[in-house]
């Protein structure tokens, strides 16, 4: 057993805290991970504040990883020590139903293994990456481009591929008008992946204070929902609209911004049921859907994609000691655009 220095939650409303925890040995096709850096996501407050459901306590999230390989199991022939990696997600799944057969483990029909909080293969729960180290089935780790910038590689595990595999999925590109709506840490990677493959970019966010900073990143427009113009002006307009807010939205008002057979597909998740209306969707038959992260293979392609097109997030690099004021000022939408934390802190 390997020990990692971590930062746990103990509770569902009491400050995370520094701790110890124990990796299991490294098996034959296991990985072992120096963390470096860990990304902060939204997931990450919804799970140990109990949002999502009840978990067990003391519970590390994270699930934004980027190390350096430290050890590799016997059978392990993918990566070697000193190797750059990266960790999202999932650390596992069954590996034998069609989805995981089609490299779509994140859509396991057994359920697949998430890195925190879930029960592992050995029936322990997983403990994410706001940790020195982790250890890793090696089909779960994932190549990092020396091209992308060390420290802002770890939230392209899970806001990277959570915006580029409905953007790929959905075939945004030349000739597709594709809106984002919202312009935080899964907003601001929609809008950079997307214009990289050759979309014509639309932000809707509640107001125009981040305007300089989508234009920057490639929209060529930028709409403020707080007004109801906004969606007169915007009616029949979109081929593709990326939700990435957890929060209730009217999707009676985002789906009437779809032309003929747009899809709106939402990638955050409110713990609230939405109401939708049937009516809306068949006056220009109108899809709405969700998606869930990316399988390990799509997941390195929007690495690759992005080390090709120059892409990575803007971040906030942060002690670990300032985990609990940055989970306040995520709260807040207080930062721009993802919250990174130096492993060495830790």
């Amino acid at each position: 057993m390997t020990t990692a220095r971590a930062y746990a939650a103990t509770s569902a409303t009491d400050p995370l805290v520094p701790t110890t925890i124990e990796r299991r040995e490294v098996g034959p096709h296991d990985v072992l991970i120096d963390i470096a850096y860990a990304g902060v996501c939204h997931s990450d407050i919804h799970t140990v504040r109990g949002e999502w459901g009840p978990i067990a306590y003391p519970q590390v999230v994270g699930h934004e990883i980027v190390g350096t390989v430290a050890e590799v199991g016997t059978e392990v022939t993918a990566h070697k020590i000193g190797d750059r990696v990266g960790v999202g997600c999932m650390v596992n799944s069954c590996g034998e139903c069609e989805n995981c057969q089609a490299g779509m483990e994140n859509y396991c029909l057994n359920g697949n293994v998430g890195t925190y909080a879930s029960k592992d293969r050995d029936g322990t729960i997983t403990q994410g990456g706001y940790a020195t180290s982790v250890v890793v089935n090696d089909g779960f780790v994932l190549r990092v481009p020396e091209s992308i910038p060390y420290e802002a590689a770890a939230p392209l595990l899970c806001a990277g591929i959570t915006t580029y595999s409905p953007l790929a999925h959905w075939n945004a590109g030349p000739g597709k008008r594709v809106a984002v709506v919202g312009m935080g840490g899964l907003g601001h990677m929609a809008v950079k992946i997307a214009v990289a493959m050759g979309a014509e970019v639309t932000v809707l966010s509640q107001t125009l204070s981040k305007q300089e900073d989508g234009l920057r990143f490639g929209a060529e427009h930028y709409y403020a929902t707080s007004d109801e113009s906004t969606f007169e002006k915007l009616a029949n307009t979109f081929d593709l609209i990326i939700n990435t807010v957890s929060a209730p939205i009217d999707l009676q008002q985002y789906l009437s911004l779809l032309r003929l057979d747009g899809t709106m597909v939402s990638v955050g998740a409110p713990p609230e049921a939405l109401p939708i209306s049937v009516f809306t969707l068949m006056s220009k038959r109108r899809s709405y859907a969700a998606s869930n992260i990316g399988g390990i293979r799509e997941t390195q392609e929007m690495l690759d994609f992005c080390a090709e097109h120059n892409i990575a997030p803007e971040i906030e690099l942060i002690k670990a000691e300032d985990i609990n004021t940055a989970y306040e000022r995520v709260l807040k939408s207080d930062v721009r655009y993802r919250f990174v934390i130096d492993a060495a802190t830790i």
